[in-house]
């Protein structure tokens, strides 16, 4: 078939050649895509890694007590990073003053961060997610 019909013909029936430019184009976009996509899925992994741990924790009846402007706090909460919206936690800081939250007085806590592991008394310190782990008997991801 010649080059004029061959042209004639996909002109009758609308089919056109993509570019080489065109394809390139669609390459690197769909490349582009497939990046993106691995790094939003690693992005929520990374930070709801924990979000099953945390919830057992819960179930367990482990509680957190803590302050807000507390650096040590600030560092068992990150260890949970966004997971750590499940963790059953009690701020005893109230704002503006230099009171503790009726509810860690109750409890009895002085030092922060706390955990409280059923009707025991709490326990100072940052733990480590394994030794949490061992108290409760949640398992780790």
């Amino acid at each position: 078939m010649s080059e004029e019909r061959r042209k004639r013909r996909q002109e009758r029936v609308g089919v056109r050649e993509a570019s080489p430019l065109s394809r390139k184009k669609l390459i690197w976009g769909g490349i582009v895509m497939l990046f993106v996509l691995a790094y939003a899925a690693g992005w929520y992994h990374s930070n709801h890694r924990y979000d099953g741990f945390a919830k057992c924790l819960a179930t367990k009846q482990a509680k957190m007590y803590g302050l807000y402007w507390c650096p040590h706090c600030i560092e068992q909460k990150e260890m949970f990073g966004k997971a750590f919206q499940y963790v059953p936690y009690t701020e005893c800081a109230i704002k503006g003053s230099r009171e503790l939250a009726p509810a860690c007085k109750a409890a009895g806590v002085k030092l922060f961060p706390s955990w409280q592991f059923g009707p025991n008394p709490p326990i100072e310190g940052v733990f480590p997610l394994q030794e949490l782990s061992d108290k409760t008997g949640c398992s780790l991801p």
